[in-house]
């Protein structure tokens, strides 16, 4: 059961990559989006809470499960990012714009933890990992809000 857990905890493997591991899966998250809306049009509307809200409890359940063997929020794991990336475009048109936008102000979010998302950190377990990252793409999320409630793209 571990192999599975280190095998979402890591985003199939893309947290491996190491240095960057974080930016990578986020823009695997914005290109499955951008394929996904391609492919599928507005049933991707109806899906992504569904997923965000799946791939959220299952990395919480997988970052508990692998930080016993890698230590707290180890660089490996990249679920919280994915999820994080999914949160940001939730009730998002899937363009290019909004997508590149959405993928900047996560990463601002996440990497400067800025407006309280520091101090999610310190909640243990797979719950903290996931935390700060969702906190993140609720702020990107609002953001991006704005700017879709101004038409700004």
């Amino acid at each position: 059961m571990i192999r599975i857990h280190k095998l979402v905890s890591t985003s199939l493997g893309i947290g491996y990559i190491g240095k960057g591991g974080g930016t990578v899966a986020a823009v695997a998250v914005c290109l499955c989006l951008y394929a996904a809306q391609w492919a599928g049009g507005s049933q991707l509307v109806l899906w992504l809470p569904m997923i965000t809200l799946l791939l959220t409890g299952v990395g919480v359940w997988s970052a508990t499960e692998v930080e016993p063997l890698w230590g707290k929020d180890d660089k490996k794991v990249v679920i919280d990012e994915v999820a994080g990336m999914c949160i940001s475009m939730l009730f998002i048109p899937v363009t290019l714009p909004y997508l590149c936008t959405g993928l900047v102000l996560f990463r601002f979010f996440d990497i400067a933890k800025p407006l309280f998302i520091r101090r999610l950190e310190r909640v243990g377990g797979g719950l903290g990992v996931m935390l700060d990252d969702v906190l993140a793409g609720v702020y990107a999320n609002l953001f991006l809000q704005i700017l879709l409630y101004y038409k700004f793209f």
